[in-house]
């Protein structure tokens, strides 16, 4: 049975997710998720391939609308605003909840001009060159790049990619950031830096990241939650929420067997 604590934790909360069901055609992807999403904390979504985690973090954004076969029952909100309600612009959803993804994706554009894309198109009217230096210094990228703004950003390490597509997000002022697996195509070394830049940017953002990493999750996330599967009648395999805590309790106390079993390594 899903649990989830915040309920006693005094954080704000900024996502929350009421009785949440989605469906990919008539195929049931995700049951009943209920799960509150604290704001700046780093949330970590934890679980065997197939669960639901990533679908999950792109409900968060409505990047699953761009999906034919999508569709979902139950409440997701923003603070006390419905992001499925008919009156919300899915646009503007995507400006305040930023993604990074698995792999590094800048644009084939400079790196001057990968940060400044989508400030343009939400109308920024500041100072564009201030806005680049402030958001590549929040990705730490500022000293390695301060010199080739001009340069592509496919120019760059992967590491570096990543922490640019990070700054890319920040320029647009989001609340939140969503990473879905953001060092799983990096070496250790930039994944520390990842791991290191995460804890500087939730002092201004909340963030949510799947991982498959366990020590990652045990060592960068305030929460955690444990995702499971279960047959379905129709022999696929549907996602669910076994339960959410401090990552503390997760990792070392949690109230489910399958879910010690999963972090201790032993299944997964």
């Amino acid at each position: 049975m899903a649990t989830d604590s915040l309920t006693l934790n005094k954080t704000q909360t900024i996502l929350r997710t009421e009785n949440l069901n989605v469906y990919y055609g008539n195929f049931l992807a995700l049951k009943n998720i209920s799960l509150n999403i604290p704001k700046n904390q780093i949330t970590s979504f934890i679980g065997p391939s197939g669960c639901g985690k990533s679908t999950l973090l792109r409900c968060y954004n409505r990047l699953n609308d761009l999906v034919d076969s999508f569709r979902c029952e139950g409440k997701v909100f923003y603070y006390d605003q419905n992001l499925y309600a008919p009156s919300i612009d899915p646009v503007e959803v995507r400006r305040q909840v930023g993604m990074v993804f698995q792999k590094p994706n800048p644009f084939p554009k400079s790196i001057y001009d990968n940060i400044t894309f989508g400030a343009k198109i939400n109308g920024y009217r500041g100072d564009m060159d201030e806005l680049v230096e402030q958001s590549l210094r929040q990705a730490a990228l500022w000293d390695e790049v301060k010199d080739k703004l001009k340069q592509s950003g496919l120019s760059l390490s992967g590491g570096q990619q990543q922490r640019l597509c990070i700054a890319r997000a920040v320029a647009v002022q989001p609340e939140i950031i969503l990473m879905d697996e953001p060092c799983s195509a990096l070496d250790p070394i930039s994944t520390i830096k990842i791991e290191e830049l995460l804890q500087e940017l939730k002092q201004k953002y909340t963030i949510v990241i799947v991982t498959h990493n366990m020590q990652q999750a045990s060592r960068v996330s305030d929460m955690t939650a444990f995702f499971n599967v279960e047959p379905t009648d129709k022999g696929g395999r549907m996602g669910y929420l076994v339960e959410h805590d401090n990552t503390e309790v997760i990792f070392q106390n949690p109230q489910e067997k399958s879910t010690q079993a999963y972090v201790s390594g032993r299944f997964g």
